[in-house]
């Protein structure tokens, strides 16, 4: 189970040295990198984006960041095993663990150059259901039609594993579909309801609560105590009431953690755009609060080696790897 503890702060000085020394380094070409973290409809997309428009704006231009849309974490994961370039994603660290044991789906590519720069806020999982039926709790679910997540991704094994874990698994009706076609398969009544599991707030869950009235579904101190129990990396996650339009009340769920990871990253560049990062978090919190839970302690929670570029830098500041 992961634990979050009270933020570490690193101090400005170390900071401008990092990232002034990185990117003296660059000064004399551009450095291009692909950002990937999940679906445009997530809320890490609009993390990704926000990266990208900060490294490029705290370079001058020596970092050139592309994003590119993805499935999720088993994409991302499956892309760094084989793909060119640098290369920045975005996973839980259990998918990490998987790639290099060589677990399905990740029997082909060479993962084991998968480097740790720094922690994304958490994926927090939702399953949503229309405010009009009788779905009041999560074993409500048995004997319904319920969208486990977008066909192949992270967020589909981990619910698929939840509800296993809470003996609902083969009584659940669960289609295969694109998460983008889940809202609009709930406000048909073409499904009961369907799961996302991404930062909250989710833009996706809040354009639908806007115009749909809906229920995120609670789960009780037991079955949460279960959940841990079969998955130690997963921890209990309260959304605050009023996260979502007509939401009222808290929704006590279940979160796993989530790092941003590199290959084919060279050190100066991954001490940059480290160094850049927690430079601008503050900042980057005002206008999306989800970075405002991301610390420096949640490192070693993130399984893979840290980046050679970043070791020393994480050292300075007290971060002690496992």
């Amino acid at each position: 189970m992961f634990v979050t503890r009270v933020a570490k702060t690193i101090g400005a000085s170390a900071l401008a040295l990092g990232a002034g020394l990185a990117l003296a380094s660059m000064a004399s070409a551009e450095t291009r990198v692909t950002l990937k973290s999940a679906s445009s409809t997530s809320s890490y997309y609009v993390m990704m984006v926000q990266l990208g428009e900060m490294l490029q704006a705290q370079s001058d231009g020596a970092i050139q960041p592309t994003v590119e849309e993805s499935q999720g974490s088993v994409q991302n994961v499956a892309e760094a095993g084989r793909r060119p370039g640098a290369f920045l994603f975005t996973t839980p660290p259990n998918l990490i663990a998987d790639a290099i044991a060589g677990e399905a789906p990740f029997e082909r590519g060479n993962y084991d150059n998968i480097r740790t720069l720094f922690p994304m806020p958490f994926i927090t999982i939702h399953l949503v259901v229309r405010a009009d039926s009788d779905i009041h709790t999560v074993a409500d679910l048995a004997g319904r039609s319920f969208i486990s997540g977008g066909t192949g991704t992270f967020c589909q094994r981990q619910v698929a594993s939840i509800f296993e874990t809470l003996g609902i698994a083969d009584s659940v009706n669960a289609p295969d579909m694109e998460l983008s076609g889940a809202p609009g398969a709930l406000r048909n009544n073409q499904v009961d309801g369907y799961a996302t599991c991404s930062a909250h707030p989710t833009p996706q869950v809040q354009e639908l609560a806007a115009t749909l009235p809906v229920r995120i579904l609670s789960f009780t101190e037991d079955e949460r105590a279960a959940i841990i129990e079969a998955n130690p990396g997963a921890g209990a996650v309260t959304v605050a009431a009023n996260t979502y339009a007509g939401i009222d009340e808290e929704i006590a769920t279940m979160a796993v953690p989530v790092g941003a990871y590199a290959t084919n990253m060279d050190d100066d560049t991954a001490l940059a755009i480290v160094s850049a990062f927690w430079e601008q978090r503050a900042d980057m919190a005002d206008t999306n609060p989800w970075w405002a839970g991301v610390t420096p302690d949640l490192v070693p929670q993130l399984g893979a080696p840290l980046h050679e570029g970043v070791a020393a830098f994480y050292e300075s500041q007290g971060v002690e790897m496992p």
